[in-house]
């Protein structure tokens, strides 16, 4: 049980890490690692869901593409869905791509279509009798960002088909990018005139299309070329991916010079081989080369996975490396409160950028590596913000080069650092008060499945902090409407909404407020299982952590022993928490500031919807599954929810001939049919609210 415990715990911190550098690649263009970084807890991510299929959750990013657009921009649903690739590193994966594909289409040899992989920005351009009409990015696969009115600045981007007959409809997929000429042209007059010089032409075209003054991307020489279509109504018929290209080029789009038709594993190596000779001479940045199954008809038969096509893989390169000294080995405190050591370099020119910095991950990749302050190091960076040290060359160490060792005390507040030990990340434990943390414990606070305080987005939270209004959530409930309006880009109206949803979540139930806290380890299931159990903050605070901890390890010994009897299990102490997360919440409430908080949280109003504790409640629905389906006329799904958990109940996403009710409001949909055809008892609210002692 605990391993699962386990396996399910890493799955959620790997989605929510994913997310979060997705958020940063895609939505932000500040990517925080390295693609190469990104993708080892893809990949990680993806082998765990592989081998425990019960851990994939829709919300996963291994189901989805990339992050949501930004809404500054319209938003475009896309017609067909732009979907990514899987990735192949080793010749064996490209072999493995390959037999998975002969397989799949029952023939000894095929033909792929092979051509360079662009590290620009995923566009989409929709043509409509042959006129330019809408360009998107890709956002998250299904919705991008308008961004036409920049796209028609981009020279490469005809705005009108060369051709007498156009097609009703041509949607047009490839990569907005900079040429390296003009990637160093841009550089050299941000030097001229003294401002900050852009990192890698991928980040420079990202932003300059995703400027909302579209003659800021106009002044700049961005391009575009094309790798596929999208959907489409009156093109010609076409049977291969090279002949899409091919007539994408007759129309004046730019498409990859050197792309090739290939046939077998042998075509594709050396086709890989011929472009990585190529590389620093193409006049465009590349992280790899594309293979894709060339007939069309053989495509449309092998289909696709949730997040990519099973008829394409991106064949990427290695990381360039150059050699360099670490001057010195510092801590960086996330907004997480994950500590993450930082090797100061010696100047090292290395993928295309000068590089002073580089992540050494966590202690264990320290450690791994044995990386030492005055050792000569071998720092990987191609094309990424955050260049690594690969490894150390041993035989140039100094002489009494210490080992390092991650602080016992954050460098920003000085709260005690914990590592629990199924993790390799350390942390602070200031929580709602670390400077570090700040911004994210009040958008985690505000957030809709926390105290749901509508209006309180990332930005505005930006500038609160940004301006001494906030340091802890408590602060909130301090704001006024003229606080509010006295910030950038908030009207009288804006601000008095924002100040009425913060007075209004001053009443949500206990498991909300303790989910809102932030302590690591405790997601929404676990704070229902502490609001169950406690029955009020109160409660919660005045427990006996270290005895409760030393209690679940004694049940869990003797379970294991009556186990290996054959007999009936314990009840376990707080069922579902194990001493890890336990331990977590135990060091996050014996921080006499995260107490503050609470305390200054509670005098300013906010009231914690109290339960009576789990020992002296009824129970009612307990051990009984139910599914919620449809718009309920009072409740939330998510209150709704929560009430029944109260009383002893478990909601599930599906209905099963194991679902005991099914509780159904306005537009139920599938989910009331099935339950329907199953012989489920269906419910109304009222009848919920009944069930339940309302």
């Amino acid at each position: 049980m605990s391993a699962s415990r386990d396996l399910r715990a890493r799955a959620a911190a790997l989605r929510g890490e994913i997310e979060r550098h997705n958020h940063q690649y895609y939505g932000l263009d500040a990517p925080l690692i390295s693609d190469a970084e990104y993708d080892a807890l893809f990949r990680e991510l993806q082998a765990l869901e592989a081998g425990h299929p019960e851990l994939v959750t829709p919300q996963s990013p291994t189901q989805r593409v990339g992050t949501a657009p930004q809404d500054q921009f319209g938003q475009v649903r896309h017609r067909l869905p732009m979907l990514s690739l899987g990735n192949a590193f080793e010749p064996a994966e490209v072999a493995a791509f390959d037999r998975r594909v002969r397989e799949g289409l029952g023939e000894d040899e095929v033909e792929y279509a092979a051509e360079p992989k662009f590290d620009g920005l995923a566009i989409n351009l929709t043509y409509v009798d042959g006129v330019f009409t809408q360009g998107a990015t890709r956002g998250d696969g299904y919705t991008g960002e308008d961004v036409t009115a920049n796209l028609r600045t981009v020279r490469a981007i005809p705005l009108e088909l060369p051709v007498t007959q156009p097609p009703a409809l041509l949607e047009v997929r490839g990569e907005v990018l900079m040429h390296k000429r003009d990637f160093e042209a841009l550089n050299a007059a941000q030097r001229a005139k003294g401002e900050r010089e852009y990192v890698n032409p991928r980040n420079s075209a990202a932003g300059t299309l995703r400027q909302l003054d579209p003659r800021i991307t106009a002044a700049r020489n961005l391009t575009f070329y094309a790798y596929g279509v999208g959907a489409s109504e009156g093109t010609p018929k076409f049977e291969r991916h090279s002949e899409v290209l091919d007539y994408l080029a007759q129309n004046r789009f730019r498409v990859a010079a050197e792309r090739q038709v290939v046939r077998g594993v042998d075509g594709l190596m050396a086709f890989y081989a011929k472009i990585g000779e190529k590389r620093a001479a193409l006049p465009y940045d590349i992280d790899g080369v594309v293979y894709k199954v060339n007939a069309l008809s053989s495509q449309e038969r092998l289909g696709f996975v949730a997040r990519a096509p099973r008829f394409a893989v991106a064949h990427k390169y290695p990381a360039e490396e150059a050699v360099s000294e670490v001057l010195a080995i510092e801590v960086q405190v996330g907004r997480t409160g994950a500590l993450t050591p930082v090797a100061r370099l010696k100047p090292v020119f290395v993928g295309g950028v000068t590089v002073t910095n580089a992540t050494l991950h966590n202690l264990d990749q320290v450690r791994a590596k044995d990386v030492r302050i005055g050792d000569t190091v071998i720092v990987r960076r191609a094309g990424d913000v955050i260049p690594e040290v690969a490894r150390v060359v041993p035989e140039k160490r100094v002489d009494g080069a210490a080992q390092w060792d991650m602080p016992e005390a954050c460098p920003i507040c000085k709260s005690k650092v914990e590592r629990i030990e199924s993790e390799a990340v350390f942390r602070c434990t200031g929580g709602l008060f670390c400077g570090a943390q700040r911004k994210q414990a009040v958008i985690h606070y505000a957030s809709r499945r926390a105290m749901d305080i509508e209006g309180l987005g990332e930005k505005l939270v930006d500038q609160l902090v940004e301006t001494g209004r906030v340091h802890t959530p408590a602060d909130l409930y301090k704001l006024d409407a003229a606080d509010l309006a006295a910030l950038e880009r908030m009207a009288e109206k804006s601000a008095a909404n924002v100040v009425a949803a913060i007075r209004e979540s001053k009443h949500r139930t206990l498991g909300r407020f303790v989910y809102a806290l932030g302590m690591h380890h405790v997601g929404e299931e676990v704070a229902k299982i502490l609001a169950q159990h406690f029955g009020s903050i109160e409660g919660l605070l005045a427990a006996d952590w270290i005895a409760l901890i030393d209690e679940k390890e004694r049940v869990q010994k003797e379970n294991t022993r009556r186990r290996n009897r054959g007999e009936a299990l314990m009840d376990a102490v707080l069922p579902g928490i194990g001493p890890e997360i336990m331990q977590s919440v135990a060091n996050f409430l014996a921080q006499s500031h995260n107490r503050d908080v609470i305390r200054e949280l509670l005098e300013r109003g906010v009231k914690p919807e109290s339960l009576a504790p789990a020992a002296r409640r009824s129970g009612k629905v307990t051990g009984k599954t139910f599914v919620l389906t449809g718009t309920l006329p009072n409740l939330t799904r998510d209150e709704a929810a929560e009430r029944i958990v109260a009383e002893g109940g478990r909601v599930t996403g599906s209905v099963s001939k194991k679902t005991d009710y099914v509780v159904a409001g306005a537009d139920a949909g599938s989910k009331y049919e099935k339950a329907q055809a199953l012989g489920v008892t269906i419910l109304e609210e009222q009848d919920l609210l009944k069930l339940l002692g309302f």
